[in-house]
């Protein structure tokens, strides 16, 4: 057991003779998951940050006879929520940026040029969100789009998903970008019929543009993560896996957790593609799993993502059968990362949602499960979206934990068909298949590319509608979640996909009280209004961190 751990039982211990300082938080609708089944109670007692018992007020009061009385107001009560797959950075950077999600092509080229007029001259306007796909024509747009709006600004804008980028003339002028610029291996420069950029750049060929933006500072990349935390935690987050963090973002975290400054349970990933990798793995893990900070994995991506056809694919495009995707990394470099982590003993978290992508990545594993038993990583595949089905059964094998987005399915599902064709989507976005098998769902989204708000992903985890409640009766119902699948893969499964099942992930005694309260019962309402559930209260180890304002 971890000192700290220790050290808090012993106490634990001691007082639990003298209950004084125990707290009876009591009329509540309470619900935590355990291995097997949904646990309710209506009175937690918790005490020094950690919990003690669930249960009824009148057995808690025999327990616990001075415990100071705190009434819950009626109010619902879960585990503290746990986003397995998110990008801290990514969406405190997002804060001071221009956001374009849900925009058509004329709000979107409105509100870039309405930006450039609260900017200096030759200052990047930089932004995230554009969608093609909901766009008249779903195709691509183009630098020509952004040059006519005559604006003294270098531009770029990232796609909703990350995996491709949208620049102006002057954009490509700066990162020196010009026709005879050759796409590097795993990215695309798209082209015009004319040969010349037409501003887009797929995957690796964002970075030729990054080279060019300033980057941001040691305290810049603190600031935005400080305003990240602000958010999740207002929404009800009391952990979240960071997917994918470089040398400078983990120096920031380091910092912050110094200052004591990091108000929830962090688990960043080590960015794999950082070109000080394998001294960044030499310095092995950072903190213990009951830490503010535990870093013990990497993230490596293996391909791009579906809606910008980046995803590598078997088979080719449904709608594009010339294109197969991209691979952003040789097969043979990919499998030397992987096995470069596990020497270090770090866990994997592989991004890969192509079916292609998804085979590589488990022949991978097994290919280093031959020379060393790799079950006890508890190794994950991100997103895992779509497989073939014959490659599903392959996770049990190796203990594999799927980490999922179930937002993704009814952000996709306006798409998916199109990309991959009916017969393909048998093996994608496929909870029920997952679960039905045993493998854990350790639930996410993916965030800045869907909304933080992880009861948003319950809610499309349980009904498979966006939150229009469209289509009407779900999408693909089959692999549909039930309340109890979705909660758990939330709290205990996210939990334990980054070892941390030990100290939280449900209310069971001796784990550290981080809970949430809603405005409503989310067991009982219609499960259409799911994700209408406002957090009226956050609690990381008996605090309240959080609490709404009227």
């Amino acid at each position: 057991m971890p000192l700290r751990r220790l050290l808090v039982s012993i106490i634990f211990t001691v007082l639990s003779c003298n209950s004084h300082a125990t707290v009876l938080l009591h009329n509540i609708a309470g619900y935590h998951v355990s291995d097997k089944e949904l646990l309710e109670f209506t009175a937690i007692a918790y005490d020094e940050g950690v919990v003690q018992a669930t249960d009824s007020l009148t057995e808690l009061k025999k327990r616990f006879p001075q415990a100071k009385l705190l009434d819950g107001g009626g109010r619902t009560l879960i585990p503290g929520l746990i986003d397995a797959h998110g990008h801290m950075l990514g969406l405190g950077r997002l804060q001071q940026q221009l956001e374009l999600r849900d925009l058509g092509l004329d709000q979107t080229l409105a509100a870039i040029r309405a930006r450039s007029a609260e900017l200096q001259p030759g200052q990047w306007l930089l932004g995230r969100g554009w969608n093609q796909v909901v766009w008249p024509g779903k195709e691509f747009p183009t630098r020509q789009q952004l040059d006519a709006l005559e604006i003294d600004n270098p531009v770029w804008l990232s796609r909703i998903d990350g995996h491709a980028g949208w620049a102006n003339s002057q954009a490509l002028e700066l990162a020196g970008i010009t026709r005879d610029t050759r796409s590097p291996e795993g990215g695309e420069i798209i082209l015009d019929e004319q040969g010349e950029p037409t501003g887009v750049l797929i995957d690796n060929a964002m970075n030729l543009m990054a080279n060019a933006i300033p980057a941001p500072t040691l305290a810049d990349d603190k600031a935005s993560l400080e305003a990240a935390f602000r958010i999740a935690l207002s929404l009800g987050l009391t952990g979240v896996h960071d997917a994918g963090v470089a040398r400078q973002g983990l120096k920031a975290y380091r910092e912050l957790a110094a200052e004591n400054r990091i108000p929830l349970r962090m688990y960043p990933m080590v960015a794999i593609e950082s070109k000080d990798i394998e001294a960044l793995l030499s310095e092995g893990w950072i903190g213990q799993a009951d830490e503010r900070l535990f870093v013990r994995s990497i993230k490596l991506s293996a391909d791009g993502a579906l809606g910008s056809r980046g995803a590598a694919l078997i088979e080719p495009y449904h709608d594009r059968p010339d294109e197969r995707g991209l691979l952003l990394h040789p097969e043979k470099e990919m499998l030397d990362l992987l096995r470069l982590a596990t020497d270090k003993a770090f866990q994997v978290n592989v991004h890969a949602i192509g079916d292609r992508a998804n085979h590589i990545v488990l022949n991978h594993l097994e290919t280093l499960h031959k020379s060393k038993d790799q079950k006890p990583f508890r190794h994950r595949v991100e997103h895992a979206q779509v497989l073939k089905p014959a490659d599903i059964p392959r996770f049990p094998r190796l203990d594999l934990i799927a980490s999922m987005q179930p937002t993704h399915a009814t952000s996709d599902m306006n798409m998916a068909a199109d990309r991959v064709g009916e017969q393909r989507l048998e093996g994608a976005y496929a909870w029920r298949k997952f679960l039905e098998q045993g493998t854990r769902i350790a639930g996410g989204s993916d965030f800045p590319v869907e909304p933080v708000n992880p009861l948003y992903g319950i809610h499309a985890a349980v009904t498979r509608q966006n939150r229009a409640n469209q289509p009407n009766g779900g999408w693909r119902m089959k692999d549909a979640m039930t309340r109890e699948e979705a909660l758990r893969a939330f709290t205990l499964d996210a939990a334990y996909a980054s070892h941390q099942e030990s100290v939280i992930g449900n209310l069971m005694p001796g784990k550290y009280a981080d809970f949430v309260l809603l405005d409503r019962d989310i067991f009982k309402v219609p499960a259409e209004q799911i994700w209408e559930a406002r957090v009226l209260e956050t609690w990381v180890e008996g605090e309240r961190v959080y609490q709404a304002q009227d």
